[in-house]
């Protein structure tokens, strides 16, 4: 995005901008308000991981889910418990604060790595639905848990809060 040229319009023009811009298959545009991004920056900081089950066809793939923003990772959580760190992404998002002093707007790109693991409708609920954990403060103590309380983490109370069958 030219920044001279986005300077002059307004937050509701450069969120529909981004958002329709046709980024092609396995690139997603996202905005946000600048004063949700500092919470998840925040809660980012203290609690990095979670896992999202993703509904595909009669069941879920479990994926883990990495906040070190500017930047969030996501990758299957088998790849992780196999590999570690090692583990390749299967997507990253990226955050731009350019604008979020200015216009109150965070602009979010989601780039799908391995496209034959992630359509870009997955890509997109996966990081809306992480985002939903880490800013809903109902939601957020199962991050908390998680992260602070792994014995006490419930896998369950995330498919019930996701309104997921326990399978």
């Amino acid at each position: 995005m030219d920044l001279n040229r986005a300077k002059n319009r307004s937050p509701e023009d450069l969120a529909s901008i981004w958002d329709d811009y046709p980024l092609g298959r396995g690139h997603i545009g996202l905005t946000m308000k600048a004063k949700l991004y500092r919470l998840l920056e925040q809660r980012g900081s203290d609690c990095r991981y979670f896992v999202i089950p993703l509904w595909r066809g009669s069941g879920y793939t479990t994926m883990f889910g990495q906040v070190q923003l500017p930047y969030m990772l996501f990758t299957g959580l088998e790849d992780y418990k196999a590999r570690g760190t090692q583990a390749s992404p299967y997507f990253t998002a990226s955050f731009y604060t350019e604008f979020a002093e200015s216009k109150d707007l965070v602009l979010i790109r989601g780039d799908i790595v391995f496209t034959s693991k992630l359509t870009d409708e997955e890509a997109k609920w996966l990081l809306e639905t992480t985002q939903s954990f880490y800013l809903n403060d109902v939601r957020y103590k199962l991050v908390e848990c998680f992260n602070k309380e792994p014995r006490d983490f419930e896998f369950k109370d995330v498919l019930r809060a996701l309104d997921m069958p326990i399978l």
